[in-house]
Formats: C-alpha cells, structure tokens, sequence
C-alpha cells in the first residue's frame, strides 16, 4: 500500500516514542502490515525498485544474431539505411522464429549497442603552425586590493604553437576589459596571429554559436582592424581550448599564491607581466623537444605586425561637470579640476581605470569603481578652491578621502588653524604626504611641529663642493718691446 508522506511521518515519529505498531496502525487507520514496513525506517513510500529482468529467452543465439546486423551496418556504412531494433525484431520473427516480444528485443539491442561504443575521448592531441593561432579565456582569483578582500578576472592566453603565456587582471569581464586584454596581449606577444579561439560568452558572441556564432559589433570591429579571424568553441567543448584551459588553473596556482595583496591593480598587473616573461625565459613544457623561450622565437616573425592606430577599447561617454566638479559615469562620480566646471568632457571607461578628456587632452583619471553610488575625489582637484575658501578644510570631502587621519589630528593642533591646514595639504602635494609625516616624526616631541618648521627641514643648505687652488698662481714674465716693435711704439 501506498502512503503520503504525512503518515509516513507519523508512522516514524511514533516509532521513536516507542509506541506500538498496532497502536499506531489503531490511531492513523491504516494495516498493521503497512505499518511494519514503514516502522524503523528500512524503506521509504517514495522510494521504487527498479524491475530488472534478463530474459532467458534473449539466449546467445538471439545476440549473435544482432551483432551480425550491426556488422552489416558497418560494412555497408549507408547512414540512413542502418537496422533499427524494430527491423531486427521483424528478422528475428521471419528468419529465426522467435517468439518473444518487440519490447525484449529493443532492450537487448540498446545494451548491445553501448557496448558496441568507443568511449569519448578528453582531449584529442592537436598540432599548430606557427603564429596560427592563440587561446583565451577568463577565470577569477581572489587578491587584496588596497587591504581588501577582492574578486577579481583572470584574462588568459596562450599562443597554440610555442605555448608562450599571458595573463591579467580586471575588475570586471566586460567588453571593455576583454577588448582591452587583447590589446595588451598583442603588445605582449609582439604581434597578432592568425586566429583566435574563444568560448561563446555574451562580451564576444552576439547569437548562436561554434561556426554559426554571430560576433557583437565592437568585437567584429576589433577583430577587423587588427585582421584576425574569430573561431568561436562550442558550447560545453573545454576540451577544444585545452591549452587555455589549464593555464587557467596554473596561474592561478603559481602566480596567485599566497594570495597577493597590492595598493593597486596596476602594480599587480606588472607583476604578472613580468612572471609571464619569466616564464617565457625559463620554462620547458613536459614532452617538448624544445623550451617555450625557443618555440617562441620560433613563432615571432609569423605573428602579424600590430597596425600604429591604437584601437579605443573604452566606453565612451559625454558629460557636464557638475557644481561639485565632478561627472558622472555609469553609477559612479569621478573628480576633475574645479577649472573644468561645468563644462563638457568626454569620459572614456576602460577595465580598470576612468579617463577624463577636454579638448584631447587628459585631465582625471581614475579607478575605475562597480558597484554605485560611490565619488572619488582626488585633494590636487580641490586643492585651488580650498585655498580660497580655507574655512572649509576640515570637513572637504576630497580631504578626508585622501589624507590620513595622522595628518589631519596634526592640523587641528596646528596654531594657525584652517589656513595652516591648507598650507600643509600642499605640502602634502608637492613632496608626498608621507614624506612630510615623516619628517614631523623626525622632530622632538618636546617641540610642536609648525608648518614652518617643516619648510626649513624641505629647505636644506645645498653642499657645494669646494674647490682647492694653490696660494700662489706662477706667472711667467713677458717682453713688451717686441709689441712696441712691430706696432711701431717709441721706446723710453
């Protein structure tokens, strides 16, 4: 019989109160024999056995007689006119006589031809001509950024032929970041090979995928300027990118460990561009006749040459500056100089950093920031401003963003107030904040540290090296009545 769940539940629940089978049978109004089944939970009601049969009457004779058409099938190898489980069933019947059912033969046909199949294989090897293609792929690794705890994308490359690798990191795996990965990796590898093969992630493909993969328009547009042709994988296919695959993983173990912890992503980066040179220089890959350095020097001259215009990976946008000096880029504010208030500005997002332009020239730049509702300000913005307006030092945003709160306990203590605040900010700015700290550490603590104090320490007498002469310069007496002489000088 079977039973809900609920009953299943109390049948259980009053088995471990130890109440008995025939009482509890009794109080849900079920059989005693179904109470037993379920009482010390031995079986489940949701649970069904599996019918398994092997019929006798599928005897050797009958699978020989299968595996004879299946070898017809391969000898013939006419795709579209193969046996099927019915066909040989209908055989069976007519040329053997047998009397069982379709169903029995159709198992016995599927089993057989399970066992008839070559197991897939992970990896089939593969082999590349120089500069023909390269690998990429993106993974994630934890680091420290700036003392937190921080996600970030792993971009990965390797070239087919040499096996030369490169690897950076970005905030996100957005378009921007993955056009820009490129570019560095074309700069890295000093050159651009032939075609590159890639997942189908939505930051390439537009719709579809493998060979019917529909590239999105700024990749297409990337790929054509840099003349290299998309050769997308297909879905759940690793194994069609295996060389990437693994670096992947092997970066991350060998470039990543101990987790890093740097003040900014791009310190981090020059990190990682140096261990893939190091690994160029150094490493020889198992089964290899030849180094990677070697193989890589191989492949270089085949590798296109990187056109002079410089592709814009960001993305772009217009913008006023606000009241506040600052512009907005997607949920997020970025200072420039108060100069540039309220006037329009192009501000170009790249994977990690935001540029600020007026009239092609630079004047922000900024890291870049994901979440929202967050304002980076930088103190040289403001610095002018709060000069002129030196009231408002101590409760500035861009100040108390960007100094330590060391400096800004100092310049409340400081005798002059707010306007020696300002003057110590730009101290600050011109020589370094921690350079100023430390030379007001450097001062006893019996003597209050002024701004002036400070300048005279920044103002040291220059050593100017002295240069010894003798006390006597010999001179050579000289004849002047050769002169008189010849100019016709009369002599006294």
């Amino acid at each position: 019989m079977k039973i809900e769940v609920d009953i299943y539940k109390e049948i259980r629940m009053g088995a471990l109160r130890g109440e008995s089978q025939r009482s509890i049978a009794k109080r849900l109004g079920i059989s005693r024999p179904t109470v037993k089944k379920y009482y010390d939970g031995s079986s489940h009601p949701e649970s069904r056995k599996s019918y398994e049969r092997d019929p006798d009457i599928v005897t050797d004779e009958v699978k020989s007689f299968i595996l004879e058409c299946f070898d017809l099938d391969k000898r013939e190898n006419v795709k579209k006119q193969k046996h099927t489980a019915k066909k040989i069933y209908d055989r069976l019947v007519k040329e053997k006589g047998f009397t069982g059912g379709e169903s029995t033969i159709r198992k016995a046909v599927k089993a057989l031809r399970e066992e008839q199949k070559v197991p897939p294989q992970s990896n089939v090897p593969l082999s590349y001509e120089p500069g023909e293609a390269v690998q990429i792929d993106w993974g994630e690794a934890t680091v420290y950024l700036s003392n937190e705890k921080t996600k970030l994308y792993t971009f990965c490359a390797r070239l087919c032929y040499s096996c030369d690798i490169f690897v950076q990191v970005f905030k996100s795996a957005n378009e921007e970041s993955f056009l820009e990965a490129q570019q560095r990796m074309f700069d890295f590898f000093g050159g651009i090979p032939v075609r590159l093969i890639f997942d189908n992630a939505k930051v390439a493909v537009k719709e579809g995928f493998g060979i019917y993969a529909k590239p999105q328009k700024r990749y297409l547009s990337f790929s054509a300027h840099y003349a290299f042709n998309l050769d997308f994988c297909n879905p759940a296919k690793g194994n069609e990118k295996g060389l990437v695959e693994n670096l992947v993983g092997y970066s991350r173990r060998n470039f990543l460990v101990p987790i890093p912890r740097t003040s900014n992503i791009e310190e981090l980066n020059q990190r990682l561009w140096d261990d893939c040179l190091k690994y160029r220089e150094k490493h020889h890959i198992a089964g290899r006749v030849h180094s990677v350095k070697t193989m890589y020097t191989e492949e270089l001259p085949y590798l296109s040459s990187i056109p002079s215009f410089r592709f814009d990976t960001s993305k772009s946008i217009v913008a006023t500056v606000d009241d506040y000096s600052t512009v907005r880029y997607e949920k997020n504010y970025y200072s420039v100089p108060t100069k540039y208030l309220r006037k329009e500005v192009t501000v170009k997002g790249y994977g990690n950093t935001i540029r600020v332009i007026y009239q092609n020239t630079e004047i922000a730049a900024h890291s870049r920031a994901y979440h929202s509702g967050h304002t980076q300000y930088q103190l040289e913005h403001y610095i002018d401003l709060i000069e002129k307006k030196p009231r408002s030092v101590f409760n500035a945003k861009p100040v108390k963003q960007n100094v330590t709160s060391e400096l800004l306990k100092w310049g409340k203590e400081l005798p002059g107030g707010n306007r020696e605040m300002v003057k110590l900010l730009r101290l600050c700015l011109d020589y370094g904040e921690e350079y100023i700290l430390d030379l007001k550490r450097s001062i006893p603590s019996t003597t209050a540290p002024s701004v002036d104090m400070i300048r005279t320490y920044l103002n040291k007498p220059v050593n100017v090296p002295t240069i010894k002469m003798s006390k006597e310069v010999p001179v050579e007496p000289v004849d002047l009545n050769q002169y008189d002489k010849k100019y016709g000088m009369v002599v006294h």
